[in-house]
């Protein structure tokens, strides 16, 4: 909020912000920003990824006042990679019709004018996202953010339970899609990876960036239920005793009663 209070030329046309940061666990507030640039008084634009976000948490596009959201394929609509979505605001379109930059791929309006009639310009491989909203409908919206608090609560008592640390110390920023892990001082995540991959067939998300070897990445988003979460847990438990790492056991029992204790109720 201040840099934008600061900057009256209005300099900055946009704000761009993660809401699931994937390589940390931590959900971002969205809300929270958009209600900063309001106060600011700023007409720069609200940009969500929401990449690894979409059906594992909620993200209310114009209840936000998000400008432009943009998604994949491959996280929570379960599918491969491939496919990718934009939700775009009025404000948004406006402003890519008044640009002056010159573009190709980011440019929409191709996509905008096509789509009129229903139709797209190129050849989209929509045939298997048919099938993935089909089964996210008979689930229920309500009912699939709740499958996923449900695991990540539970994944993340196994963490605590290891005597290990979640890398989001905030719980306001706790993760529905995926638990970043760190691991304890004089331990190499990446070698730990290693053993339970070559072990018992499961791998684990890595750490990215400045936080390679310092942490491994559970994810709990997609077409995934208590038994498939609570066998990974029993990889990472297993590969935490043969890799020599110093933790407790009883993760694997912590994640089971919280799923047994009030329905696992978030």
């Amino acid at each position: 909020e201040e840099h934008l209070s600061a900057d009256e030329d209005h300099a900055i046309k946009a704000v761009l912000i993660t809401h699931n940061e994937t390589s940390t666990g931590v959900r971002s507030d969205v809300p929270g920003v958009r209600a900063a640039i309001d106060h600011a008084g700023h007409p720069a634009l609200l940009m969500v990824d929401a990449v690894s976000s979409l059906c594992a948490m909620d993200l209310l596009h114009d209840e936000w006042g998000v400008d432009v959201t943009i998604t994949g394929s491959q996280k929570g609509l379960m599918l491969p990679p491939g496919l990718s979505f934009a939700a775009v605001s009025r404000k948004a379109l406006d402003a890519h019709q008044n640009a002056e930059l010159p573009r190709s791929y980011w440019d929409w309006s191709a996509m905008l004018t096509t789509n009129e009639s229903g139709y797209f310009p190129y050849t989209p491989a929509t045939n298997l996202l048919y099938e993935a909203l089909k089964m996210l409908r008979e689930e229920g919206r309500e009912n699939t953010f709740k499958r996923h608090d449900r695991l990540a609560k539970a994944t993340r008592a196994a963490v605590a339970a290891w005597e290990l640390e979640n890398f989001c110390l905030d719980a306001s920023g706790f993760s529905s899609a995926q638990t970043t892990v760190k691991m304890p001082e004089g331990t190499d995540a990446d070698a730990l990876r290693k053993v339970i991959l070559e072990r018992f067939d499961m791998s684990l998300g890595s750490g990215l960036g400045k936080l390679k070897g310092d942490v491994f990445r559970i994810g709990h988003l997609g077409d995934v239920n208590e038994l498939m979460i609570a066998g990974t847990l029993c990889g990472v438990e297993m590969g935490l005793g043969l890799a020599g790492v110093p933790h407790r056991p009883g993760g694997v029992r912590a994640a089971l009663e919280v799923w047994s204790s009030e329905g696992g109720d978030a």
